[in-house]
């Protein structure tokens, strides 16, 4: 079945919407935290550190300044990179088919990721996906010169305007309330998913909420739903028919 996409690009988070690294997060996070004489975080913890630059993270979670931020860091930043970018890290279930096809419907996508870039490449590379992907786009090394959300949402739809994408309308697929307020601030709509990292209220302010890869797929390729569901969405915000699957109460 040919595509009936709203549309003309796509970007992508990558911790908690196409990966899930939270066994190396965790890993290094303790042994980071324990050098620095901190509290490591529990994994149901993790949910405070998965998504917002690590930089921030530090700060807000265990009261560090920003200059102690920038030590932990480069010091968690070098466990990385001993460790390896890709260990221990995986594919959420159908991720890596859902954007083969949609770079097989001529849909141009990018990541627009807080981590690192350097690792977002790792891990593109890592699972076979840069090929479909017309920009890979992540934050500056130190986490400070480029790491809020809607600075990476613009620098990404900057990269695909450069090489020739319509960048008209765009959408963002995220799993945190960073992706819906990084891409508020574009007017780049956010579908959000439930299998990352999140509290159930980070979705407020999303057009769409899907719970599984289908219900994504059919969004990102349709415009609709594979079932009707009792609300306007994504779907008729774009001007396409077609119900949108669970759309967040705003």
């Amino acid at each position: 079945m040919p595509s009936r996409s709203p549309w003309t690009c796509v970007l992508w988070d990558v911790d908690g919407t196409i990966v899930d690294a939270s066994d190396g997060i965790l890993r290094r996070l303790k042994i980071c935290l324990e050098h620095f004489g901190k509290r490591a975080p529990t994994r149901a913890e993790l949910v405070h550190w998965i998504g917002p630059p690590m930089y921030e993270s530090f700060q807000v979670n265990v009261g560090m300044t920003p200059e102690e931020s920038a030590q932990a860091v480069a010091f968690y930043r070098t466990l990385g990179k001993a460790d390896g970018y890709t260990t221990g890290a995986k594919l959420f279930p159908g991720m890596a088919d859902l954007i083969t096809d949609v770079a097989a419907a001529g849909i141009p996508q990018a990541t627009a990721s807080s981590k690192p870039e350097v690792q977002v490449v790792a891990l593109m590379d890592h699972f076979d996906l840069s090929t479909s992907l017309t920009a890979i786009v992540g934050a500056t090394p130190d986490e400070k010169t480029l790491s809020a959300k809607a600075d990476i949402v613009a620098e990404a739809l900057r990269r695909l305007a450069a090489a020739g994408v319509d960048i008209s309308r765009p959408v963002l697929v995220g799993d945190r309330h960073h992706d819906v307020e990084g891409g508020a601030v574009h007017a780049v709509p956010v579908i959000f998913v439930r299998w990352g990292f999140s509290w159930p209220h980070e979705s407020e302010g999303a057009q769409a909420v899907v719970d599984d890869v289908d219900q994504l797929r059919a969004l990102l390729l349709f415009g609709e739903s594979p079932a009707p569901a009792d609300a306007t969405g994504v779907a008729e915000a774009a001007g396409v028919a077609g119900p949108a699957v669970g759309v967040a109460d705003a």
